[in-house]
């Protein structure tokens, strides 16, 4: 287990490395000049653009300025914003736990809507629940996240008057309230997970279901809900893990659509508006917190292997 897991951080230093300079690199393909855009009534003057570049680095070979990146970064600085001069950590700090919280719940829902459904389906295989629940899958998976956040707003925001219709309320300030302003962008997001989770355990449960040890379970004439749930199920849940992990780590990198219809300060709307500012820094630094963060819930995900199969660990 502590071999294993030394090779699997390992593992994670070179492909850090070589994201780190794919973020830098494929940055340096946008079209337009940040000089420009910083300096605002005078960037006609060649001179002012000039030391702008030179302040920023601009001046200098590719290969310096990644190098120059690349150590600040390794010492946990991310650099400042070009734009509104805050720190990037800072800003990676004050909209990580608003994602993670949008994240947590919209995974939450997934699992709560998408794995109970894959199970039934799987069970009662073309029969009208498994109809059902295949049907919903198709319109979870169909469904544009866009419109359905808009037809929410306009039934429980507007119509009804249940719920806010957008922004965000720290869950530090008031728990309810944040929940309040979270639930239906929540619910969008989740929507689509749960649509995906729902058919890869569905097709995780058939296989089980059509294996030997399975038949050898009730052959010893053991409950249906047993070979369900502690037979066939822990064996499916593995690929259903990995999806997991996947589609968590795609929550956190931010719903930039959802996140704008319900005006939630995310990772997101932060990347959008560097990217339309050309603000470097904030770009390069929130892609490599967001590809570190796939890292980690990949070998997250491992773990959880060897807890669900316990042969793993021997491997």
């Amino acid at each position: 287990m502590g071999i294993w897991l030394l090779r699997r951080l390992g593992q994670v230093i070179p492909t850090l490395l070589i994201l780190s300079v794919m973020i830098f690199g494929l940055q340096q393909l946008m079209p337009g000049d940040p000089a420009l855009i910083l300096a605002g009534e005078e960037r006609g003057d060649p001179a002012v653009l000039a030391q702008i570049r030179a302040e920023l680095g601009l001046d200098r070979p590719i290969h310096e300025q990644y190098l120059i990146w690349m150590g600040k970064v390794l010492t946990g600085d991310f650099g400042f914003s070009w734009r509104i001069r805050v720190p990037v950590s800072e800003l990676i700090l004050a909209k990580l736990p608003v994602t993670f919280q949008l994240a947590s719940m919209a995974f939450l829902i997934a699992i709560l809507i998408g794995v109970p459904l894959g199970i039934v389906s799987a069970v009662r295989k073309d029969t009208p629940a498994d109809w059902l629940a295949n049907g919903a899958a198709l319109a979870g998976i169909s469904t544009p996240n866009f419109w359905l956040g808009i037809m929410m707003i306009l039934l429980f925001s507007v119509e009804l008057g249940w719920l806010p219709p957008s922004g965000y309320v720290p869950i530090t300030e008031d728990f309810w309230r944040s929940i309040a302003t979270t639930i239906m962008p929540a619910f969008v997001l989740g929507t689509g997970v749960a649509a995906v989770l729902m058919r890869h355990t569905r097709a995780a449960m058939l296989t089980a279901l059509s294996q030997d040890y399975v038949r050898t379970a009730r052959a010893k004439g053991l409950k249906e809900r047993v070979v369900v749930w502690k037979h066939a199920l822990r064996n499916a849940l593995i690929p259903v893990v990995t999806l997991g992990a996947i589609e968590f780590g795609r929550l956190l990198a931010g719903a930039v659509l959802t996140e704008q219809i319900f005006t939630i300060p995310g990772f997101g709307k932060l990347i959008v508006d560097a990217v339309f500012n050309r603000d470097y820094p904030v770009v390069q630094g929130v892609v490599l917190a967001t590809a570190l963060i796939f890292v980690l819930l990949s070998l997250v995900a491992d773990l959880l292997y060897m807890a669900i199969n316990p042969r793993l660990r021997q491997a």
